[in-house]
């Protein structure tokens, strides 16, 4: 299977999955339905691929990485938006766009998103092509390492704000324990090493570089825009953040600048 035939697959199969999440958006009146979309459909590229592939252990492995980490992101943001109103960005779209958001929402939400989709799933297209099927070697190895550090973050820091926030002890605290010691946003960070060491599992005996733009984009959305960006312009103005900004580095983790013992909530 060549590139081009991957992304044919690979766009065919993320339009079709995309139509089906607006119009089941429609039925709920609730768009906030297309984030538990996105992992599964990384996991729809990353299958829809391997199963036109020469299926080498590369293509397992990328499949395999891909699967785990879609499943558990759609698992968690179902699970945490269970039985809360739309997400007050989409809800403000409905608003001011009336009886024209339907198809308003179906190209600048759910289209936009699905191409987004294709361009971070770059590494797992150009990984899952014939001119990659060569053994693992030590790139992919680095890559699993870049990858499972990258879980722990996310998962891990996920875990920790879901469990914290739990407690009503806590309401109007900042979290800086655990992973988030270390972070601001432990899961932000956790999503950029999966998808970088994705593309060094993708990258190891293949010429696909340039495929690099994927998990670039990425990051670049994840620390300026829909990611770090846009949360902390509503920290900000929460008691005790400031705080936790001098002391704690925004996306890269390190040690704080000066220890604190107390939990501040995110």
């Amino acid at each position: 299977m060549t590139f081009t035939e991957a992304l044919s697959n690979a766009a065919t199969a993320v339009a079709l999955m995309m139509l089906c999440v607006w119009a089941i958006s429609l039925l709920k009146r609730d768009v906030s339905i297309v984030d538990i979309g996105w992992g599964p459909g990384f996991v729809l590229i990353a299958w829809v691929t391997f199963f036109g592939s020469t299926q080498t252990p590369r293509c397992w492995l990328l499949a395999s990485l891909v699967t785990i980490w879609g499943l558990r992101l759609a698992v968690y943001l179902a699970w945490r938006n269970h039985g809360k109103p739309e997400d007050y960005r989409y809800a403000s779209m409905r608003e001011k766009h009336g009886s024209r958001f339907p198809i308003v929402s179906l190209f600048t939400v759910f289209g936009l998103q699905g191409v987004v989709m294709l361009i971070v799933s770059l590494p797992i297209l150009t990984g899952q092509t014939l001119e990659s099927a060569t053994p693992l070697d030590g790139t992919a190895i680095a890559g699993i390492v870049v990858w499972a550090i990258g879980f722990i973050f996310e998962a891990g820091g996920d875990w920790q704000l879901a469990r914290f926030k739990s407690n009503p002890n806590n309401q109007g605290k900042v979290l800086n324990t655990g992973l988030w010691r270390f972070t601001r946003h432990p899961n932000y960070f956790g999503d950029f090493a999966i998808w970088w060491g994705t593309w060094l599992v993708a990258l190891g005996g293949a010429s696909g570089w340039w495929s690099a733009i994927g998990p670039a984009i990425m990051s670049v959305f994840l620390m300026k825009f829909s990611g770090v960006g846009l949360l902390e312009r509503n920290l900000t103005k929460k008691p005790g953040y400031a705080d936790y900004i001098s002391q704690t580095n925004a996306f890269f983790p390190w040690f704080p600048k000066t220890g604190s013992s107390q939990s501040l909530a995110d």
